[in-house]
Formats: C-alpha cells, sequence, structure tokens
C-alpha cells in the first residue's frame, strides 16, 4: 500500500466528490476495486472452479474495500452509517448522507461567487483565477455556467479604472475565451501600473519635499508635527506662526495697524522660518534666499 499511496483528503461536507475519487483511484492502484466495478456473482452447486476462483476474488475484494473505506470516514459520520456487506451499498449510502450539504454547499459557493469583486488594479489574474475556481466547484455539484457569460460577469467585477477595456471587449466581433480573458486582463492590468507611475510623476515633477531633501529616503512627516515645531517670533510660543499669534494682533490693535500677508504654501515649503519679517512700520522684508 506504502508504494502505491494516493493521498486521501479527510471526508467533510465541501469535498466528498473529490474524496471519493481519491478513494476509487487508491483501490484501483491496489488492484482491489473489482468489488466495486462488478456486481456479485451468483454461486449454486453448478458452479465450476472458475465460477468458484472469480466469486473469491469478488469476496476479497468486497471484504477490503469496505475495510479500506471505513479507515477514511470520520468518526462521527461512520457512527451514522449503517452496516452493509457490499461495498457498493456503502458508496452510496455515504453519498446520499452528503446530498443535503452538496445542496448547501451550492449556495454558500453562489454567494461568495456574486460577492467577489476586485476593489484595485492589482491583482487581477488572482481575482480571474479565484472566480474560475469558484465555478469550477459549482460546476461538479451541477450549477453550470457557460463561458461567455463568466467572461461578461468577470469583466463586471472589475475596477472603473478598467472601464475603456470593458468597452473595447463589448464593441469587439470576437469572443473571447476564460483563457484569452486571463491574458487580455493581464496585459490590461500592465498598462495600467505603467500609466499610473507616469501620472504620479507627472504630478511629483518639481516638487522636493523638506524631509525627502534632507534626509534622503525617509518619510515626510505629518503635517500635525510640522506645525508643532512652528515657533511664533513675538511670543516665543510653538504650534503657531506670528501671523496668528492672538498677542501680537493685540498688539497691532493697540498700536492702531493692522497686517494682512498673502503668500502661496508651495512657496513655504523650502523656506526658512526667519525668511519673512515685519518691523514696526509693517513693512514685509523678503532674504536674499528667496531669490
Amino acid at each position: 500500500m506504502s508504494d502505491n499511496r494516493v493521498d486521501i483528503p479527510e471526508l467533510t461536507s465541501e469535498n466528498f466528490k473529490f474524496w471519493k475519487e481519491s478513494i476509487l483511484l487508491q483501490l484501483g492502484c491496489l488492484d482491489i476495486d473489482y468489488a466495486i466495478r462488478k456486481s456479485e456473482p451468483n454461486i449454486t452447486d453448478n458452479n465450476n472452479q472458475a465460477d468458484l476462483a472469480l466469486y473469491e476474488k469478488w469476496e476479497r475484494s468486497n471484504r477490503l474495500s469496505i475495510m479500506f473505506i471505513k479507515s477514511k470516514v470520520p468518526a462521527d459520520v461512520r457512527g451514522s452509517i449503517e452496516q452493509y456487506e457490499n461495498v457498493q451499498d456503502l458508496l452510496a449510502a455515504i453519498e446520499k448522507q452528503f446530498q443535503t450539504s452538496q445542496k448547501s454547499l451550492a449556495s454558500t459557493l453562489i454567494m461568495k461567487f456574486t460577492s467577489l469583486k476586485l476593489t484595485t488594479v492589482k491583482g487581477v489574474r488572482d481575482h480571474i483565477n479565484k472566480m474560475r475556481d469558484l465555478a469550477a466547484r459549482l460546476k461538479a455539484l451541477e450549477v453550470e455556467m457557460p463561458d461567455s457569460f463568466l467572461v461578461h460577469y468577470i469583466l463586471n467585477t472589475l475596477p472603473p479604472q478598467y472601464g475603456p477595456f470593458k468597452i473595447s471587449y463589448n464593441t469587439h466581433k470576437d469572443k473571447w475565451s476564460i483563457d484569452e480573458l486571463l491574458t487580455m486582463c493581464d496585459q490590461e492590468e500592465g498598462r495600467l501600473i505603467l500609466e499610473m507611475g507616469e501620472s504620479a510623476l507627472t504630478v511629483t515633477q518639481g516638487k522636493r519635499p523638506v524631509q525627502a531633501k534632507q534626509r534622503g529616503n525617509a518619510k515626510m512627516q505629518p503635517q500635525a508635527d510640522i506645525k508643532k515645531e512652528f515657533t511664533c517670533f513675538f511670543c516665543k510660543k510653538k504650534g503657531h506662526l506670528k501671523k496668528d499669534c492672538v498677542k501680537y494682533k493685540g498688539w497691532l490693535e493697540k498700536k492702531g495697524k493692522s497686517i494682512s500677508l498673502v503668500c502661496f504654501e508651495s512657496n513655504m515649503v523650502d523656506v526658512n522660518y526667519n525668511t519673512w519679517w515685519i518691523d514696526s512700520g509693517s513693512t514685509i522684508h523678503v532674504s536674499n534666499s528667496l531669490q
């Protein structure tokens, strides 16, 4: 048996068909599946030696097959199955017990199949393979879906970035198979990823964050942390600028003067804190660092 061993999974409500196929394959490799393929011979007083030898072959196959099958059935399932003297009756009883479970499994797989959606551009190959696997499992449970339906349904589960790709397929005369869909979607994923990379490069071109400039590949600080580092030149407290200082605004009101500053944040990114200052005459001075 060790020379002809076949991996047999533990019997569950979800894998009865695969379990049965593994059992039959193992019995065939051991050459003891004769009783499964042939009915029990009738033995009478008129049988000759050939008939008796054939019966002995069937009896040995039947006995060993029953013992082998029972050893591959979980204890909780084994207790709910009656004792059978014929291996064919035993397999039929096990299959009957799992018929109801298979109906429930089909409903579960259908719900899982209809809930699958791809939310990102990446991973389209794995997404299609998951849906193909569910469709194959449903087909084994006698819930079949045509390939044409499967192709259209998979396209509808792709994110909006694949919109032009879907339109291209709908306007195309030829129909794709699942393998062709997988290949085309894989190519489209590569194109979208390349396009996204070019768009990101265009947006960030010419802008060098302060943290990246000072620390190489270090991550940028959150905006809240940067704001905490600001120091007011009027009250010397951290967390705000001089133009936002309440004490400074009160001082200006007492002096009878007002101030209005307008600047672009993009121009403040690479500017030191002491680049802009205001003298008592409310005049804005710019240092040479901005030139």
